[in-house]
């Protein structure tokens, strides 16, 4: 990656700490997916779950309380381990507009550049999803790599008949 590692530990953005995820914060993550009003809601079960298995690959922003307010939550590819799969970017609503899912993936690509190496970032969005078209861009564009879109899953795929397609955004490869 282009950018140095960030303190992550001690990351700071208006009274708001970057973190590592905790099971103790999959409730709450769940609760702002799901006033997220746009992402797939998974079970509350496997966001615990996730907090316990992939916190190494997933970040949290907390209040000045300690109280997650955000995150992002991602897993190395078992067939690309330097590629970061993102799974879901939330920000609860008293807190969007501020940069904060731009900061989150900021720090979580840091982290993981610095701790195992990173080659590439993918995510998947669905074309209606403006506001994660204009992060993982912007994203693409900050750190200066390619960003290439295609369909992953055509809306056909999935068992409601009103799905979106997902379209996979792959962002690099990161300069050395």
């Amino acid at each position: 990656m282009t950018a140095a590692p960030a303190d992550f530990a001690s990351a700071r953005s208006e009274f708001l700490t970057i973190d590592t995820p905790r099971v103790e914060d999959g409730a709450a993550i769940w609760r702002i997916a799901r006033d997220s009003e746009v992402l797939d809601l998974n079970s509350s079960y496997s966001y615990l779950l996730w907090c316990r298995d992939f916190a190494a690959t997933s970040v949290v922003a907390r209040d000045e309380t300690g109280g997650p307010v955000a995150f992002v939550t991602g897993f190395l590819r078992p067939d690309r381990p330097e590629t970061l799969v993102v799974w879901q970017v939330a920000v609860d609503h008293g807190h969007r507009g501020t940069g904060l899912a731009g900061k989150l993936l900021d720090a979580l690509t840091s982290r993981v550049a610095a701790s195992q190496g990173l080659a590439s970032v993918e995510t998947t969005v669905t074309p209606d999803n403006t506001a994660s078209d204009r992060l993982f861009t912007s994203y693409a564009l900050r750190h200066d790599v390619a960003l290439e879109r295609e369909v992953l899953f055509d809306g056909e795929l999935f068992p409601e008949e009103t799905h979106l397609p997902e379209v996979l955004y792959r962002i690099g490869p990161f300069h050395a």
